[in-house]
């Protein structure tokens, strides 16, 4: 056996080579013009077409999702976990309520807090650096706590 005389077991299969002369000439079976007759030949990805045909929506920072104007998303806390928490006299802040485990801390940030009126308040407890409704407000004055 010499390297010479070896023939593959199965002859390769070539695609034809158009627009050399010949038969195939001038559009080479494409057609004529579009994208299917240019080279390369890709179509376009159809999730082009669909974010195309949504309308621009006009005005500053319409279009950039959070990052003009982050929407606050507050955790909220009811006034029967505070009665729960914390003893008579205790000052309610952002961080004692992550001390507490009532807040949690996302990508090193403590959420912000809202006190709802939820439930019911018989400690004297001063809230500060947190948002609270008005029910929460006044159920806090009421047991003799103040809020800041």
């Amino acid at each position: 056996m010499q390297s010479n005389t070896l023939k593959p077991a199965h002859a390769r299969m070539t695609s034809p080579r158009v627009g050399r002369g010949g038969k195939r000439g001038k559009t080479s079976g494409r057609g004529t013009k579009g994208q299917s007759a240019r080279s390369g030949r890709k179509m376009r990805p159809e999730m082009r077409d669909i974010i195309k045909k949504i309308p621009k929506l006009r005005g500053h920072g319409k279009n950039r999702s959070r990052t003009v104007r982050p929407a606050i998303s507050y955790v909220p806390v009811n006034l029967a976990a505070l009665e729960f928490a914390f003893d008579a006299g205790a000052t309610v802040t952002l961080l004692e309520l992550h001390r507490k485990g009532l807040v949690r801390s996302r990508g090193g940030y403590i959420q912000p807090v809202k006190i709802l009126g939820t439930g019911t308040l018989t400690k004297k407890l001063n809230v500060s650096g947190v948002t609270f409704s008005e029910a929460a407000k006044t159920a806090i004055e009421a047991a003799g706590g103040s809020v800041a």
